[in-house]
């Protein structure tokens, strides 16, 4: 079976010294594409370069946790690069925006002004886009009444049932992953099994967001033991438990989440 990861950051510093490897431990489970999000200017340029390294795909925008250091020039630049690349199969959204609600500290009003200018790009430049979703979905809903745009991931959503209708009405799918393998994760994985599974699509969020197996406890911390890792080679055993929690074949859920992330990024 052949999978999809659709949100990695694999141009993270955590993977500065084995990269190429953990891309080719996925590829060796099955994970034949992942789907790299760009958080600022800096990297637009290193998302796209390891996308064509790797047979990947990728998208550029700017991260709400990103906005305080972001310049409005962030964005003529982004447009440039959209434009740029226009003809680049492998670019295939604008992305990671969205807001966060969730951080202390962060301007929500910044955040929302570079949220509503990339869709406005997105929209521009006729890409879907990836979402930032964090105690934020009533706005982020707002934003696309306002500033419709072709679709794209609500990553890692967890917000509840009514408001993943809104998103899937407006053509989204739902980005399910680490956070789902938790026993205690109760509304998740109600969500995970009430929606139709033509909504989902599975992604690690690596490094980050590790599974329930590779999570490294406070007490473990404080003995000196490093958080632990979450790796894009991880979407199979995650799609093992969206699995069981449906009650459906690991076979149906690698199909349908697969062909969910390729409709939605017209790959």
């Amino acid at each position: 079976m052949t999978w999809i990861d659709s949100h990695c950051h694999l141009d993270a510093s955590e993977f500065a010294a084995d990269r190429d490897a953990v891309r080719a431990a996925a590829r060796a489970a099955g994970v034949a594409t992942c789907v790299i999000p760009a958080v600022e200017m800096s990297n637009f340029d290193t998302v796209r370069l390891l996308a064509h390294q790797h047979s990947d795909v990728y998208a550029l925008g700017v991260h709400p946790m990103y906005t305080p250091q972001a310049a409005k020039a962030d964005l003529r630049t982004l447009d440039a690069q959209l434009q740029q690349h226009r003809s680049d199969p492998r670019l295939v959204a604008v992305g990671e925006i969205g807001l966060d609600g969730f951080v202390p500290g962060l301007d929500m009003a910044r955040q929302q002004l570079f949220y509503t200018a990339q869709l406005k790009l997105a929209q521009q430049h006729d890409l879907p886009v990836i979402l930032h979703v964090r105690r934020s979905a009533d706005l982020l809903l707002k934003g696309l009444r306002q500033t419709p745009v072709k679709g794209g991931i609500a990553h890692a959503f967890n917000g509840s049932l009514q408001q993943a209708q809104q998103f899937i009405d407006m053509g989204f799918k739902l980005g399910f992953g680490g956070a789902l393998t938790y026993a205690r994760a109760l509304q998740l994985r109600r969500l995970a099994t009430e929606l139709p599974l033509d909504a989902l699509v599975l992604e690690t969020d690596s490094p980050d967001i590790p599974p329930h197996w590779l999570y490294v406890t406070a007490e473990q911390r404080e003995a000196g033991a490093a958080q632990g890792r979450n790796t894009p080679d991880q979407v199979p055993r995650i799609a093992q438990v969206l699995a069981e929690l449906r009650g459906v074949s690991v076979e149906e859920v690698q199909q349908v989440t697969t062909r969910n992330v390729t409709s939605v990024f017209r790959l």
